[in-house]
């Protein structure tokens, strides 16, 4: 069992019913999934990004990631449709806890300057997106075997029905909020 999940059960689930007031225990806000993707725009002119990117995405997550392809053509940007610009993985049960664990505890604190997460990233249902810079803070991927530094968008989808509860959900997990 996780390290994070167990935290969840023994600890914040307790927390958040006594913060909310929720009278079924199935009420209490949990986490569903966790998204990451990198968006790779310059794939376009230089397709061995992708390779990299996958073999990092995937280091990063224990999980292999799926390749995104372009919708439509966009001339001004040399985009024909079914180009390859993105990968991305969706974690789910023991994966996104651990994944998570190591984002909170491990990865975040080694950011330069870190002063903590923007709390402005809610969607307004309860969903959390969190903006990375580079891909280098994770400690699975070797910085000499970089040849470009690429960031990342990583989606918390929760059950909480405001941003409200799902602020004290993250909060009370680890995530560490700036003041």
């Amino acid at each position: 069992m996780p390290r994070l999940l167990d935290r969840y059960t023994n600890e914040v689930v307790p927390t958040l019913v006594k913060d909310f007031g929720y009278k079924n225990i199935m009420e209490v806000p949990r986490i569903t999934k966790v998204s990451v993707n990198m968006g790779l725009g310059e794939a376009v002119q230089n397709p061995k990004i992708i390779d990299a990117s996958l073999d990092e995405l995937g280091q990063i997550t224990g999980q292999k990631p799926l390749i995104t392809r372009s919708r439509k053509a966009i001339a001004g940007f040399k985009l024909r449709a079914g180009l390859p610009i993105g990968v991305t993985v969706t974690l789910r049960r023991e994966r996104m806890f651990e994944f998570l664990d190591r984002l909170m505890n491990i990865a975040l604190p080694r950011v330069r300057d870190f002063r903590g997460v923007s709390p402005k990233g809610f969607d307004g249902r309860g969903n959390f997106t969190l903006g990375l810079r580079e891909q280098i803070i994770f400690p699975e991927i070797s910085y000499d075997k970089v040849a470009k530094v690429k960031g990342m968008n990583i989606t918390v989808v929760t059950t909480a029905k405001t941003d409200d509860e799902a602020r004290r959900l993250l909060t009370h997990l680890g995530m560490p909020f700036r003041k």
